[in-house]
């Protein structure tokens, strides 16, 4: 059978217009096959019952129930989550694949479908409290860590006995690496480092068991270590954000806090090139993000128009007065006021059986309709149309860098996309702060209105959430500058040479 026809045969979600990819409304795809159905449907499965009904309460409380993290293990999320495009060998017999998904068929479009139906959450603060320290920090610790102690450490993560948070960026310093002052100090015996520093912003700190912490070692350079919370040495309290209220952010301190050595991530002084290597999959898992929230924004939109289609507002908000023409007569003593607000009211409470009632032009047709006030309005058109443009370009996007990433080997792809990916990951950004300013604009009060279960509560939290998404990862600016830096690099023959006298 066809790609093609598979797709469409399988085709499923939700009716509303561009609230889904194409593929999953049964259009084809050369990219998706039989599995990443299976595995979207499980996904949504569970997210509609484990997680979406309770969004409003533990938004409102600001934080998760314990026993939710051993639940995603259980029901085989943590594992993929925490592989990015490729399963493990020595992890493929040991941990459940939600949808049972066979571990050798998983490609970056099964990570990408389960990173886009958790979000269908709506906003950032759940996903990322719940499995954004997994993502971040697993793939580096599989691939620099050694010994016993972090294969252990791996183990309870997967298996859901214990959570991790990436602890980089520091009050001072902000996001920028080079300028961290949190220092490791290697012991006489070179058995174990004292930790001493600060580290604030922490995505799910409140939540952890472990952080993994970058650190300065004597010789200025950067080390990666795994540093337990069960110590008196270590001190966590929570962080009040403007959005991603869930999400557990935290400030932590570092006072002569001792970590094994055992616990280190890869050599002494490679910490920085360890926390780079997954730089790439961190903006590709941003970028998941900032698509699922702006196609959330528009699928609300589109149902807001709907909605207001099928139930449009009364023609004068007058209809519902019994007012009396003496009334008029005395609040409005002007003759002309007199005479048009009297003729109003006349006609909005005479009933209809009144012989007046059949009086020519007595009761006019109101043309109320949404098809005369909204549908039919170029501006309202455009807006929508608009932010569909914007949304289904970016999951094509999206979707191509994928195909191009399982296509190449890891070192040629880092080599040739990293740039392509810096540029994605600001560009999805954009794209959100767009769509989610149009749906505000087209709901109105809706959009602004925090509450449970308002028209435009998905909305006004991804709203409050827009920064938390854009601004980690590396801000817009320095992602393009990136990207443009790394396209001209590899840039050769003498339109290369002038663009480097050009200092572009």
């Amino acid at each position: 059978m066809g790609a093609g026809k598979e797709t469409e045969k399988q085709g499923h979600g939700s009716q509303i217009p561009y609230a889904e990819p194409p593929w999953v409304c049964g259009l084809p795809s050369p990219y998706i096959r039989d599995s990443h159905h299976q595995l979207q449907r499980a996904m949504r499965e569970w997210v509609e019952t484990n997680l979406i009904p309770n969004v409003s309460d533990w938004e409102k409380s600001g934080t998760l129930p314990d026993d939710l993290y051993k639940a995603c293990a259980e029901a085989g999320i943590l594992m993929p989550m925490a592989a990015g495009a490729k399963i493990p060998s020595e992890w493929r017999d040991s941990y459940p694949i939600i949808g049972e998904i066979k571990a050798d068929e998983w490609d970056g479009f099964h990570d990408f479908i389960i990173h886009d139906e958790m979000m269908r959450v709506g906003g950032i603060g759940i996903p990322n409290g719940l499995i954004g320290g997994l993502t971040l920090c697993i793939p580096a610790i599989l691939k620099h860590g050694k010994g016993a102690a972090i294969d252990r450490i791996i183990h309870d993560a997967l298996s859901g006995k214990s959570r991790f948070s990436l602890a980089v960026t520091e009050p001072e310093a902000g996001s920028d690496v080079q300028g961290i002052t949190t220092t490791a100090t290697l012991s006489a015996d070179t058995t174990h480092y004292t930790v001493n520093g600060q580290k604030k912003w922490i995505t799910g700190g409140m939540y952890a068991d472990f952080f993994l912490t970058l650190t300065r070692t004597a010789d200025r350079k950067f080390t990666l270590l795994v540093i337990p919370m069960d110590s008196d040495t270590v001190t966590v309290r929570p962080m009040q954000m403007c959005g991603s209220t869930c999400a557990g952010t935290a400030f932590v301190e570092f006072d002569e806090t001792v970590v094994p050595v055992t616990n280190r991530v890869g050599e002494d002084g490679g910490g920085f090139a360890c926390v780079m290597s997954n730089f790439n999959h961190e903006r590709l898992f941003i970028s998941f993000q900032s698509l699922r929230c702006a196609r959330m924004c528009l699928e609300d939109a589109v149902s807001y128009v709907a909605l207001f289609a099928q139930h449009p507002p009364p023609p004068f908000p007058l209809t519902q007065c019994s007012l009396e023409r003496k009334k008029i007569h005395t609040r409005y003593p002007a003759r002309h006021l007199v005479r048009n607000w009297s003729h109003m009211v006349r006609r909005l409470t005479i009933p209809p059986e009144h012989p007046d009632a059949r009086r020519k032009n007595l009761f006019p047709p109101f043309e109320s309709s949404i098809d005369n006030v909204l549908t039919v309005t170029a501006v309202v058109r455009h807006k929508l149309a608009h932010m569909a443009r914007e949304v289904e370009a970016l999951q094509s996007w999206i979707e191509t860098l994928i195909y191009q990433l399982t296509q190449l080997p890891t070192h040629t792809a880092t080599a040739l996309l990293a740039g392509q990916t810096a540029q994605l990951k600001a560009h999805s950004g954009i794209v959100l702060e767009r769509v989610v300013s149009q749906a505000i604009q087209l709901l109105g009060g809706p959009g602004l209105t925090r509450g449970v279960g308002g028209r435009g509560e998905r909305v006004e939290r991804i709203w409050r959430d827009v920064k938390a998404i854009t601004v980690p990862g590396g801000s817009e600016d320095i992602l393009l500058d990136l990207s443009i830096r790394r396209a001209v690099m590899g840039f050769s023959g003498s339109g290369g040479a002038t663009a480097r006298r050009a200092r572009i």
